[in-house]
């Protein structure tokens, strides 16, 4: 059985590209916990100091979302994906600001012991991450899905089999093969 409110999300998610009035409004409550939790793992892998806080982080997203022309969300857990890599782009965006800033337009690169496990741990490179999945986007775009669905949007290996209509043993070997390519592009670099 599904639950109520994520029952209630879905029906709102199909009101809203019906063009049903107020279904975003209605919709932020139901994600927002969600959503929010998401954020505030995002930016602990973050640097300290971060200018950005887990709520404005959820707010743009979710804005950049209902204002899509093409948001096509099945249901709250494919939203949520969604949401998670707008979020993952706001962060980029957010570093390449930064690293723009700095002198000769780049950042410093940080080692990337933890982020090669896909770990939470505070020293992701954020920048080097993105670099690298638009690489295996190139090369392989569903094991790219996987890892955006599984890293950033907290999936499971089920929810993404159901989402992306794979076996779930195919999601598996693309998770393990996506995360040793990863490894092995973050230990060496661009």
């Amino acid at each position: 059985m599904v639950a109520p409110d994520r029952a209630e999300a879905t029906r709102l998610l199909v009101g809203f590209r019906a063009g049903e009035a107020g279904t975003a409004e209605r919709l932020m409550p139901l994600v927002y916990a969600e959503l929010r939790a998401l954020a505030a793992g995002y930016l602990r892998r973050e640097r300290s100091g971060h200018t950005l806080q887990p709520t404005a982080l959820v707010h743009e997203a979710f804005l950049r979302l209902v204002d899509a022309t093409a948001l096509d969300a099945k249901d709250q857990t494919h939203f949520v994906a969604l949401a998670a890599n707008t979020m993952r782009r706001i962060l980029v965006e957010h570093a390449r600001a930064r690293a723009a800033e700095k002198r000769g337009g780049r950042g410093e690169r940080t080692h990337l012991e933890t982020a090669c496990a896909l770990s939470d741990g505070p020293d992701l490179d954020l920048l080097a991450l993105d670099e690298a999945l638009e690489k295996l986007a190139s090369l392989d775009p569903r094991q790219a899905r996987v890892v955006e669905l599984r890293f950033f949007g907290g999936l499971t290996v089920e929810e993404v089999a159901e989402l992306t209509g794979a076996a779930r043993r195919t999601i598996e070997l693309d998770w393990t093969l996506a995360r040793a390519f990863l490894r092995r592009e973050l230990e060496h670099g661009p």
